[in-house]
């Protein structure tokens, strides 16, 4: 994990009781980590109390980052399954202008690792087809988790509204059980970025669930594999795009290198690779060290382009920082599709 350097300890909050801190200072490692978890409370407290006014100022960015640096060093990474339709419509965009190139009748093939619940898959599926229904699309859809899996291929989700606390399953209520996976990890709606019109052209109405019709679900097959295996590639073999979008930062940074380094070798070569979120300073090394020409084109869009990584920097692990176009290395750090 990336170290920090932290503000002298003098500036730190101090407990109210003397005895517990007296106990602590016999072990400096434990001391220090309740010094910090102390300074970051107060200093998430602080940074949601912020006026949106100022936001956008160099010294509050500059705060942020140091936030950030704390939590990426303090907090338990692990991997979510929340997820959305239309996720990044700029991300969209940019997939529909690159199989737009290709001449008429092609065929594209596709991985998309670590698939989670399939709004992903289908949502490329559902733009690429719409754009270009000459296309001949060859989707493999891979995730580690059997179940989630099985759910995703099933392309069947709940419309019932959030509940506050999740059901209790019965193995033989089907419907709550496609319910539970629907809004499992789920804060928001996995409907929230997709429109009425969409979901009435994606899907067939079923009760209070839907599933996505044939058309959008046709190409599709559904791989159970490990991003981390090197013998990934020998499975399920190369591609013309390779989406590995918002699980590596779920990774200890070491691994999500080695991981993003192993999914790589996925895309043909001149093909295209799909990474965001990940910690832009491993994307980045990756990038430089191995030659991977940054797609520029839309950069800046699909970096703000999903509401929720952005929301959430600098105070989630995960989050995204704000797109920067001073940077002298803006064109390889914040871009998320990189040709091969």
């Amino acid at each position: 994990m990336r170290g920090s350097r932290l503000f002298p300890l003098a500036s730190m909050p101090q407990e109210c009781g003397s005895a517990g801190v007296i106990g602590e200072i016999s072990h400096p490692g434990r001391l220090r980590r309740h010094l910090e978890r102390r300074y970051l409370a107060l200093n998430r407290w602080f940074w949601s109390h912020l006026p949106e006014s100022v936001a956008g100022w160099r010294p509050v960015i500059a705060y942020g980052h140091h936030l950030n640096t704390l939590v990426q060093r303090r907090e338990m990474r692990a991997q979510r399954l929340g997820t959305f339709f239309f996720r990044n419509r700029p991300e969209l965009e940019l997939l529909t202008r690159i199989a737009g190139r290709l001449p008429r009748g092609s065929t594209l093939d596709m991985a998309i690792v670590a698939c989670s619940k399939g709004p992903e898959v289908y949502s490329i599926s559902y733009a690429i087809r719409s754009a270009r229904p000459d296309l001949i699309l060859r989707i493999c859809a891979i995730d580690i988790a059997s179940d989630i899996l099985s759910f995703a291929a099933a392309g069947v989700y709940s419309l019932r509204p959030q509940t506050s606390q999740k059901r209790r399953l019965d193995s033989t209520a089907q419907a709550d059980e496609i319910t539970f996976n629907t809004e499992r990890d789920q804060k928001d709606s996995i409907f929230e970025r997709i429109s009425p019109a969409e979901i009435r052209e994606m899907f067939d109405h079923d009760g209070d669930n839907v599933r996505v019709t044939p058309r959008f679900r046709e190409g599709i097959t559904w791989n159970v594999g490990d991003a981390r295996d090197p013998e990934l590639v020998t499975s399920v073999g190369r591609h013309d795009i390779v989406i590995a979008n918002r699980f590596l930062c779920h990774m200890n940074p070491s691994e999500a290198e080695q991981c993003l380094r192993n999914v790589a070798r996925l895309v043909r070569p001149g093909g295209y690779l799909f990474a965001s979120g990940v910690d832009l300073s491993v994307r980045s090394h990756v990038a430089r060290e191995l030659g991977w020409r940054p797609v520029t084109d839309l950069i800046a869009d699909i970096h703000e382009g999903d509401p929720s990584l952005r929301r959430d920097w600098p105070l989630q692990y995960w989050g995204l920082e704000p797109f920067d176009s001073t940077r002298a290395d803006w064109h390889i750090r914040y871009a998320s599709v990189f040709q091969i």
